[in-house]
């Protein structure tokens, strides 16, 4: 593999070159380096222009000084007036939150968009990216992880604004050509959305975690276990069988008993299957059955809503009403040596509904409206981890706080429309429709539930819900003086605890 040096500018860049690769591939490194997307360079070798399909004709050798030219400015959009919503507040003296930056429609890309929009709510995600620049291991990896942080980027860089994801989008194509599939009349096909988020997060944390500079292992606040037991039904005396595997998402199975997200997880934990039983010689019945014994700190649930309709050859939609929570409790799912590791925490949070019932009793006692105090009261409390001090990126209370909703609307996944729905702070959403985006609240987002033709809930984007731990008050007063109006006045309770049918 010859390591060559590549001239930009001023700047000069040394690159390991795999010939075995195509030279898009190459090019995929340099827009690492650079920021300038593939399509926007050009690379001379030996006073030949590179392609982007074969390396014919060409040899590269070590220290072989290529030149490439190109812009690593974005592509222009049209210029969008700044609402300056950041400055503004309500009639409540509330400040208004400027808006996310939204993410123009380049023809049936709203899964991506929704997609993108979604995954950005990650903060641990969105540091690695700062620091990602150098060239890991993995070239496909390192090509769709360059292009998703120069996306991230914009979006940062301009709230209340909009983004044309050109190189996103090619990028995506290059590394996931089932995503450029076209119509007779070559347009860009609709996509599955939730296929979408597992292949980009799946690459963008390989490309995160692979290099050098990279501040943490973003798989690890991804990245949960289950310990999946399989007993034979027909046999006592067959060993019960116990593994360990590895998920990045959960699913909820939409049987026709399923009307809660809970009891759909918690359905498809047990199961049975037919395998081979060494004792008996032949297949048999088994039962099996999964725990989780390990609980990221994000964790993605997909309803599962399509399902193959093989008259009219579509992905078919459920489109029942499902209900899911704000706040979702997995500990019942978990594995009892979880379940207990669990319980200070979970304490933890009972403790910090006791302290947040008694603020707000003595504020109401003085006069005082606990949720217009909400903002400034809650800083009295001290936020406590949400990983246990051995395991980066865990969950330790089993307690989460939903913060993406990726919704579809229409009859199939590969038609209809995506969009992404995120929270901001509090009790404030943005709904972010591609380029358009509005602000709603957590009573709107818990209408996408499904039931009828409008946008229905479809991947759902959990985090770790936030615990706060408040010094204890002193001896009750007859009245509250002016210094108690920053005492913390609630937060929202979780919900409640997993149902079963």
């Amino acid at each position: 593999m010859p390591q060559v040096y590549v001239k930009w500018g001023k700047e000069k860049l040394e690159v390991d070159v795999d010939t075995a690769q195509d030279p898009l591939t190459f090019k995929g490194q340099l827009f690492a380096l650079t920021g300038v997307a593939p399509d926007r360079q050009k690379v001379m070798i030996k006073g030949r222009v590179l392609g982007d399909d074969s390396w014919n004709g060409l040899t590269l050798t070590d220290g072989l000084t290529i030149m490439m030219m190109g812009s690593a400015e974005a592509i222009p959009t049209a210029p969008v007036a700044n609402s300056g919503a950041s400055d503004k507040v309500n009639d409540s003296g509330e400040k208004i939150l400027p808006m996310p930056c939204g993410l123009n429609n380049l023809g049936n890309t709203c899964y991506m968009n929704s997609v993108v929009q979604s995954l950005k709510t990650i903060p641990e995600l969105r540091k690695s990216l700062a620091t990602f620049g150098t060239v890991p291991q993995n070239p496909r990896a390192n090509m769709i992880t360059a292009a998703f942080k120069q996306a991230v980027n914009e979006l940062e860089r301009k709230p209340d604004s909009q983004f044309m994801p050109h190189a996103l989008l090619m990028t995506l194509h290059q590394t996931f050509p089932q995503f450029n599939s076209r119509d007779p009349r070559g347009n860009l096909e609709q996509q599955d959305a939730n296929e979408c988020f597992t292949e980009l997060q799946s690459l963008v944390v390989d490309g995160l975690d692979s290099s050098r500079d990279a501040p943490m292992k973003v798989r690890n606040f991804l990245r949960g276990k289950y310990q999946v037991s399989l007993k034979c039904a027909e046999s006592e005396e067959e060993p019960v069988q116990t593994t360990s595997e590895d998920f990045y998402q959960i699913s909820c199975f939409l049987s026709q008993e399923v009307k809660y997200l809970q009891t759909g997880i918690k359905e498809k934990m047990t199961e049975e299957i037919v395998k081979n039983s060494p004792i008996l010689g032949r297949d048999a019945k088994w039962q099996k059955k999964a725990l989780i014994s390990r609980l990221p700190a994000y964790i993605s649930v997909q309803l599962v809503r399509f399902f193959y309709k093989e008259d009219k050859k579509i992905n078919a939609k459920i489109m029942k009403d499902v209900k899911f929570p704000l706040v979702l409790d997995l500990c019942d799912i978990c594995a009892p040596e979880l379940q207990e590791k669990l319980r200070p925490m979970r304490d933890a949070v009972k403790d910090e509904q006791d302290g947040i019932l008694e603020r707000e009793r003595r504020l109401k006692l003085d006069g005082k409206d606990p949720k217009k105090l909400r903002a400034e009261v809650m800083k009295d409390g001290e936020l406590l981890p949400f990983s246990f001090p051995d395991d980066e990126g865990s969950n330790n209370s089993g307690f989460y706080e939903l913060q993406a909703v990726i919704t579809h609307k229409g009859r199939s996944s590969n038609s209809g429309h995506y969009v992404a729905w995120v929270r901001l702070e509090e009790d404030k959403w943005a709904m972010c429709d591609d380029e358009h985006v509005q602000p709603i609240t957590s009573e709107d987002v818990l209408r996408l539930s499904g039931g009828g033709d409008w946008h229905t809930a479809y991947v759902l984007l959990y985090g770790p819900r936030v615990i706060r731990k408040f010094p204890e008050l002193k001896d009750e007063p007859t009245s509250l003086g002016a210094d108690d109006t920053t005492l913390p006045t609630g937060a929202q309770k979780p919900d409640e605890p997993m149902q079963t049918n």
